[in-house]
């Protein structure tokens, strides 16, 4: 597996990364053995990067990923983030206060049965608190040894200016794919500027890239995908359309269309470890290969072209969906 490294602090990490997979859909307790044997064959592949949240699947991710790594420790690169809050009547909350922080860090370490996080992610800044006083907390925690690397999700680029001056962030997280690149004209060039890394979640527009999802109806009924406008009746119709030169570029190489998504995105830049999530292992081994797949600078700009900044039907998020993403 090729590494890149994330920030300028010695964080080097496998090329691609695996995401918190079925995220999409409030999963069972019997597909634990499922995820955590994923998990464990993305070690095997010499995948380093498990991305997890204190959110994701109501903390019990956490828990699996801590299943997974059991004896492995030294393989991985624990990542986990805290602040971002699933609220009662079905909203978005955020909690960045300095006294909540030390707190979600000791669940977190707990849940995942480890001493040290190795990137601990600010899942959402909180806009009633100054980002410089979360992160100054957080920068705490690697001074007590509970925490190796900071990052940030979803984070604009004056907060995240004024984050990295407390403390350097190694990495940011946010949504880029083919289908989503708002990031391409702001976001991404100050991460450059500052030495940040950037990790893409949802690289496969949440599978809308994987040409998987041909109608609304073959969303299954829970599945989280429902509620985002990109799938929605008419704007998913002309975002299947722009699937066409990638599904022949595919075919030419006689690989996956998610495999030549991954491969345009892995080629945007070195600073770029790009988190596909899934919790079968054979989309995670395809995942995988596309670290090894070269595509020739005409298939680039022709993807370029058809997937150019804005053409995509429908926003990434509901209306009102989150109270802010990093303003």
């Amino acid at each position: 597996m090729d590494t890149r490294s994330l920030g300028c602090d010695g964080l080097h990490v496998s090329a691609i990364g695996l995401g918190m997979g079925s995220a999409t859909t409030n999963f069972g307790e019997q597909d634990a053995a499922v995820q955590v044997a994923t998990m464990r064959r993305a070690l095997d592949l010499g995948v380093n990067v498990l991305d997890s949240s204190d959110a994701y699947q109501k903390r019990r991710h956490e828990r699996l990923v801590g299943e997974a790594i059991r004896g492995r420790r030294d393989e991985v690169v624990v990542v986990s983030k805290f602040g971002n809050l699933d609220l009662p009547e079905g909203g978005k909350g955020y909690n960045g206060r300095p006294e909540y922080v030390p707190v979600a860090c000791e669940r977190s370490l707990r849940q995942l049965g480890v001493e040290t996080i190795d990137l601990y992610y600010l899942h959402r800044i909180d806009p009633d608190v100054p980002v410089e006083d979360t992160v100054g907390a957080m920068s705490r925690l690697v001074e007590q040894g509970k925490v190796r690397h900071l990052g940030l999700c979803e984070a604009g680029v004056e907060p995240l200016r004024r984050a990295h001056a407390v403390h350097p962030i190694a990495a940011l997280q946010t949504e880029y794919s083919l289908w989503e690149r708002h990031v391409e004209r702001e976001i991404l060039p100050a991460c450059r500027e500052l030495g940040i890394g950037f990790v893409p979640y949802s690289p496969l527009g949440r599978g809308l890239l994987t040409g998987r999802v041909r109608s609304y109806d073959d969303i299954a009924p829970g599945d989280r995908r429902r509620i985002h406008p990109r799938f929605h009746p008419g704007n998913l119709e002309r975002n299947l359309e722009l699937l066409a030169p990638l599904d022949r570029i595919a075919a030419e190489h006689a690989a996956s269309s998610a495999q030549v998504a991954l491969a345009w995105l892995l080629a945007r830049g070195p600073d770029i470890v790009p988190i596909p999530g899934t919790k079968q292992q054979v989309f995670l081994e395809q995942n995988v290969a596309a670290v090894s797949l070269a595509l020739a600078p005409g298939e680039l700009a022709a993807l370029d072209a058809a997937f150019r900044p804005g053409v995509g039907a429908g926003p990434r998020y509901p209306e009102g969906y989150f109270r802010t993403l990093g303003g």
